[in-house]
């Protein structure tokens, strides 16, 4: 018979574990691995596919994301305190200590960049590695202190596709630098959308992510539409070089298009709802462009 108090501690346990899982928010890091997935289907060589690269892969993505997502709140965690949408974060409720989540998240980040470096060899780990210190040594500090936070953290954004190309050839190309260039652009009409819907309660953080002082304004919603507009002819260039083929580029069109018709409606009308559907569209834009990558690749 189990003793009271080993029953206790494993409650402990499971209850602390289940706040980690929390605190490396594993619905958007899913999102992030895969694209890193897509970006290795669509780099892989015929006949070089692996399902246990795949998965690894998967694995340490979900680690070195996760780690970052948990550094981000370890920053962030008086700002969440005052945001309705992370009130509830495990460092806000005081469910982990600092100590608990900066440990579970060095843990997890070496043993991702560990496994991409050993699996994959040098130049995937260093992405990874880059990606984590980007995204919290510069781009969460920043966000505090002005808009071009979202130019710098577009870049370790950008990083899973690349990363998912050359975790599957070993070198970094024309491929890769294009995968990124997409995940890029599509980042800034994504970001900003998510910032006008949550406008109100960035402030209450005291962000300002918006690319226009005005906030919520017309030249921010120009700014908006007009980097809406990029993201069509940047996802087509894979097809103008010749590593995937014309659907693709279709398809590119088709996405740029359901992006870019709210991304005009929230120009003429300013109104959140209009940036809420530009943030839905963004969210299906990303995944479906670069499966058709894969799909239709050269």
């Amino acid at each position: 018979m189990e003793r009271p108090g080993a029953y206790a501690a494993r409650n402990v346990v499971s209850a602390k574990l289940k706040e980690v899982v929390a605190l490396f928010k594993l619905r958007l890091t899913s999102l992030v691995v895969v694209s890193a997935v897509l970006g290795y289907l669509f780099g892989v060589p015929e006949g070089a596919f692996s399902w246990n690269a795949l998965l690894m892969l998967a694995l340490a993505g979900t680690l070195v994301t996760g780690a970052s997502n948990a550094l981000n709140q370890v920053l962030e965690v008086d700002a969440d305190s005052r945001m309705k949408r992370t009130a509830e974060r495990p460092l806000v409720r005081e469910a982990l200590t600092t100590g608990e989540a900066i440990g579970a998240a060095v843990v997890a980040g070496t043993a991702g960049i560990v496994l991409l470096w050993a699996v994959f060899g040098p130049l995937t780990g260093i992405l990874g590695f880059l990606s984590l210190f980007l995204y919290v040594a510069l781009y969460t500090p920043l966000k505090g202190m002005t808009p071009w936070a979202v130019l710098v953290g577009a870049f370790p954004g950008a990083f899973p596709p690349m990363l998912g190309h050359v975790a599957a050839t070993g070198s970094f190309g024309l491929g890769p630098g294009l995968l990124f260039a997409t995940q890029f652009m599509w980042q800034f009409p994504h970001f900003w959308a998510i910032a006008w819907v949550l406008h109100e309660d960035y402030q209450r953080a005291g962000y300002h992510l918006l690319p226009s002082r005005g906030g919520q304004d017309r030249f921010s919603a120009f700014l908006i539409l007009l980097y809406t507009l990029f993201v069509i002819p940047v996802s087509m260039l894979p097809w103008v070089f010749g590593l995937a083929g014309g659907w693709s580029a279709a398809i590119a069109a088709v996405l740029g298009l359901l992006m870019l018709v709210p991304a005009y409606r929230l120009y003429t009308t300013l109104d959140k709802s209009d940036a809420r559907r530009l943030m839905f569209a963004s969210f299906i834009h990303l995944p479906l462009l670069q499966l058709a990558y894969v799909i239709d690749r050269t």
